[in-house]
C-alpha cells in the first residue's frame, strides 16, 4: 500500500461510519457505542492531522458531544432521566463524565431483583470499566490535538467516577479488587468478577492523564489521581497479563507503546512494566498463532478482535523505532531489544489480517455485518493507527504543530 492509500481508505470508512451511525446529519437514527466511538474519535483526529481538513476535526468534536449527551444520560426508555451523575442540566453539561458513561447497548440494565443471565448480560446496558478507559484515552487525545484542556479534565473526572464505582475491598483489610461491569448509576455490580486487564488499563491511562495535566498551567484545581494510581498499582502487583485472545494481546502491545512514550517524554518510572507487557504478549502470540484461527472463513472469525491484534503489532513496529532512537534510555544490551526482535517475527500478520478484511466479499459476511460499526472503526484504526497510538508531546493549533510554550 502506498502511504496515501490507507488515509484514502480510512477516510471513506470513517465517513461511511459517520453516516450509518447518525453522526453526520444523514437522517439515520443515532446509535452510540462507547468502545467504537472512542476509537472513532481517534481516527477522526488522525484524519485531521493527515489531511488538515476541518471536517474531520468537526466530526471528532461532534462525536464527543454526541456521546456525552447520549451516553452520559439515561436512555429514553429508562424511567429515570437527566444526567447519570445526578447533576442539573447546566452543571451536567459542564461535567458530562462525572457519573460515568453508559455502554450503549440496546437492552436496559439488569435490575437487582432480576436473575443473573450470563448470555443476556452481554446485550444489556450498564458501564464497562475498560470502555471508560478507552474514552478517557480518546478525550486525552482530543486535548493533545486541539490544545483545549477541557477534554483532559473531563477524562480525569471520568477516571475519578469510574475508580470510585468499580473498585472495592472484598473484606476488611483485604486487597482492593474491581468489578467488571457496573449498573448505569454505578450503584451495584452487574458482573462481580474482575476484568483481566482492567487494573493495568487504569494504571496506565490514569498516568497518561496526569502527565498531560502537568503540561498545562491552571490545573491545580483539577482532580488529583495520585490515590487512584497507587490503588491500581497495588491491584496490579503479582498479576499475570498473559492471554491468547487476539484483542487482549493487541491491547497489551498498545499499552507497551504508551508506556514507552510516557517513559521518554514524561519521566514515567515503571520501566520494568514495558518488559512485562512484551513478555506477556509474546507468550500470548505463541499460543494464538499456534492455532488455525487466521485460516478460517469469515463467518468463523471476529474482525474487530483480529484487528485489535494487528493494531497492537503496528505498535510493535513503532516501538522498535522509538527504542532505537533513545539509546540513552535503552542501550543495546537492554532486554527490550531482544523482545522486540522476537515480536517482529509476527509483523507479517498485520497485512494478513488487514488484507483479509479489506476484501469486499468478506465484509459482506454475517460475522462482519453483525458487528459492522466496531469492525469498520477497528479496520480504520489498524490501517492508520497514529491517532490512537501516538501520545504527542506537543499540541496542534490549526493544521500545523506547535510545541507547548512556543
Amino acid at each position: 500500500m502506498k502511504h496515501s492509500e490507507p488515509i484514502s481508505i480510512v477516510s471513506k470508512i470513517m465517513i461511511e461510519f459517520a453516516e450509518l451511525t447518525g453522526l453526520s446529519g444523514s437522517g439515520k437514527a443515532p446509535r452510540r457505542y462507547l468502545w467504537t466511538d472512542a476509537f472513532a474519535v481517534c481516527n477522526f483526529l488522525n484524519l485531521y492531522r493527515q489531511t488538515t481538513e476541518q471536517r474531520f476535526m468537526d466530526l471528532a468534536v461532534s462525536l464527543v458531544n454526541h456521546v456525552h449527551n447520549r451516553l452520559g444520560r439515561y436512555s429514553e426508555d429508562d424511567p429515570r432521566d437527566g444526567w447519570i451523575s445526578g447533576l442539573d442540566e447546566k452543571e451536567g453539561k459542564k461535567h458530562p463524565t462525572k457519573g460515568g458513561l453508559r455502554i450503549g447497548k440496546e437492552l436496559n440494565e439488569r435490575k437487582t431483583t432480576d436473575p443473573f443471565d450470563e448470555r443476556l448480560e452481554w446485550d444489556r446496558d450498564g458501564q464497562y470499566y475498560h470502555y471508560l478507559t478507552k474514552w478517557m484515552h480518546a478525550l486525552n487525545q482530543v486535548s493533545r490535538v486541539t490544545g483545549d484542556v477541557t477534554y483532559n479534565r473531563w477524562a480525569m473526572e471520568l477516571a475519578k467516577a469510574a475508580h470510585a464505582g468499580f473498585t472495592y475491598f472484598p473484606w476488611e483489610g483485604g486487597r482492593k479488587r474491581m468489578y467488571w461491569k457496573m449498573s448505569i448509576d454505578l450503584s451495584y455490580p452487574l458482573v462481580p468478577s474482575m476484568g483481566h486487564h482492567d487494573p493495568l488499563d487504569g494504571f496506565i491511562t490514569y498516568s497518561q492523564l496526569r502527565a498531560t495535566a502537568t503540561q498545562y498551567s491552571g490545573t491545580s484545581t483539577w482532580p488529583d489521581l495520585t490515590v487512584e494510581i497507587e490503588d491500581m498499582s497495588t491491584i496490579c502487583k503479582g498479576k499475570s497479563w498473559v492471554t491468547d485472545d487476539p484483542l487482549g494481546i493487541g491491547g497489551l502491545l498498545c499499552d507497551a507503546y504508551r508506556v514507552a512514550q510516557l517513559i521518554i517524554h514524561w519521566n514515567f518510572q515503571q520501566t520494568d512494566l514495558m518488559e512485562n507487557l512484551l513478555d506477556s504478549s509474546l507468550q500470548g502470540l505463541k499460543s494464538y498463532t499456534g492455532g488455525n484461527h487466521l485460516n478460517l472463513p469469515p463467518n468463523y472469525r471476529l474482525a474487530f478482535r483480529e484487528l485489535g491484534l494487528s493494531l497492537g503489532l503496528r505498535a510493535v513496529a513503532k516501538l522498535q523505532g522509538l527504542i532505537e532512537e533513545n539509546h540513552s534510555l535503552f542501550n543495546r544490551k537492554h532486554p527490550l531489544h531482544s523482545q522486540i526482535q522476537n515480536l517482529s517475527r509476527y509483523l507479517p500478520f498485520i497485512e494478513l489480517i488487514e488484507v483479509f478484511w479489506l476484501e469486499p466479499t468478506h465484509r459482506e459476511s454475517k460475522s462482519w455485518m453483525e458487528h459492522q460499526d466496531i469492525n469498520m472503526v477497528m479496520l480504520a484504526t489498524s490501517l492508520a493507527p497514529d491517532g490512537y497510538l501516538e501520545l504527542l508531546p506537543w499540541i496542534y493549533v490549526g493544521p500545523f504543530p506547535a510545541k507547548i510554550g512556543d
